[in-house]
């Protein structure tokens, strides 16, 4: 449906989701739930390895929750969907590699989501805020997430502020992987996808869930779980075809062909 606020595009074991809500791609209840459903269908789908989500338009890639929403009613608790508010960072098991591409603003709780991303690439022209503190509110996943991500006095600074950031010193503090120009934004994304769906992909999931469960846990823990193979990804990799695959290929000198079994 082409009046639908998320677009959907799959190719080579790739989708790209573009949130599609002018003016300025903001994240209502409704748009929040079709996002959760569209993630839950890409983690399920065996032959999707590869997420990129982006923003429509040149402009804004989101600035969060749509206000005008707000100010008719819609409470900050409404029901967001199975994966939370944009979708993703409250979708459980979702062990597959996302790419946030930054095609313009991105603020409060869309800067929220591309943090719920694994790699994010920018265009030169973007720009990054938390503004929430303005408006009496906290930015509650980014007052877990950020501090994590990047030194704790500047990811406080942010958080107090809501001052904003050019992607050039999002890159400087390692939240943006790369800037490119505008122009060439959907192609570096497209290209690091492809790179990404021609891999394990046993192995990502292991790797983001090993990540994902590790946080909290001292080394000793975390690798005590490994070893006991207590997570289910680890388990499933190494009974599966594509980590003898993996073996035979090294051994073979070939590249390796995976399956995802």
């Amino acid at each position: 449906m082409n009046d639908r606020p998320i677009k959907t595009r799959s190719e080579h074991h790739v989708l790209e989701v573009t949130l599609d809500r002018p003016k300025a791609n903001a994240i209502d209840s409704v748009t929040s739930r079709i996002m959760g459903q569209v993630f839950r269908d890409f983690r399920d789908d065996p032959d999707l390895r590869v997420a990129i989500v982006t923003g429509a338009g040149e402009k804004f890639f989101c600035p969060g929750w749509d206000l005008k929403a707000a100010a008719e009613g819609e409470e900050p608790d409404s029901d967001y969907g199975v994966g939370g508010f944009g979708g993703m960072q409250e979708l459980p098991n979702l062990n597959k590699p996302i790419i946030a591409a930054v095609n313009g603003i991105c603020c409060g709780g869309g800067f929220e989501v591309a943090l719920s991303t694994d790699i994010i690439i920018a265009a030169e022209h973007a720009t990054f805020a938390l503004p929430e503190i303005r408006s009496g509110v906290i930015a509650d996943a980014a007052s877990i997430k950020l501090p994590q991500r990047i030194p704790y006095h500047i990811a406080m600074e942010l958080l107090f502020t809501g001052r904003w950031m050019d992607a050039q010193e999002a890159c400087r503090w390692g939240i943006v992987n790369r800037i490119v120009a505008a122009d060439e934004l959907m192609a570096s994304a497209r290209k690091m996808a492809e790179l990404l769906a021609a891999g394990p992909p046993l192995v990502y999931a292991a790797i983001k869930e090993t990540v994902r469960e590790s946080a909290g846990l001292t080394f000793q823990q975390a690798l005590s779980r490994l070893n006991r193979r207590e997570l289910r990804t680890i388990e499933v990799l190494y009974s599966s075809e594509d980590q003898k695959e993996g073996a035979r290929a090294f051994a073979e000198k070939r590249d390796p062909v995976w399956k995802g079994r």
